[in-house]
């Protein structure tokens, strides 16, 4: 079949402009880019967790994570401004379609009971967003060398002006929704 960005190129561009009656090409909805999103509470007391985690989301997303750092300081949890609270990528073009079909194709089949993603996860502007509960379901992360199993933000965001639009353009590209 070739590359996922092929697939839309060639197949599913056309779908969506017969499905939804676009007369112009540009209007035809495309991904835009993916954000992979961990969130680490527990920096507060061991700032290191943030190291092993960004090394991780880099191996998994193929480009290196930034640290994300808190931008107010909270008494209450004990946070400064400043402090590495997390990590993000950003993934855009090629890398962005090589990331989607590893998630499609090998990621989302490994999740233990798997019955397909939730269609509640769209924004109301045609994004998508889901969490992965643990990052070991990635092939890129070997089992043996994690200290602890995290979860990360998954956010596809797409130029589709409505959920449906987004739906259809997601489930054209593969995306294993449930039946609900």
């Amino acid at each position: 079949m070739g590359t996922l960005k092929e697939f839309y190129d060639n197949e599913c561009r056309a779908q969506l402009q017969e499905i939804h009656g676009y007369t112009n090409v540009m209007e035809i909805p495309r991904v835009e880019k993916i954000v992979l999103n961990m969130g680490l509470g527990e920096a507060v007391q061991n700032p290191k967790i943030v190291e092993n985690a960004a090394n991780e989301l880099t191996r998994i997303a193929g480009q290196k994570a930034v640290v994300t750092r808190a931008k107010k300081s909270i008494a209450t949890f004990k946070l400064r401004e400043g402090m590495p609270i997390g990590c993000r990528v950003t993934l855009r073009r090629e890398k962005m379609y090589d990331f989607l079909a590893g998630l499609i194709n090998i990621s989302l089949p490994r999740v233990r009971d798997f019955r397909g993603i939730s269609r509640k996860g769209f924004d109301g502007r045609g994004n998508y967003s889901l969490g992965v509960k643990e990052q070991i379901i990635f092939p890129e992360i070997d089992y043996d060398k994690i200290d602890k199993i995290r979860g990360f933000n998954i956010s596809i965001v797409t130029s589709a002006k409505t959920d449906d639009v987004g739906l259809s353009l997601l489930k054209l590209l593969g995306m294993p929704f449930k039946n609900n």
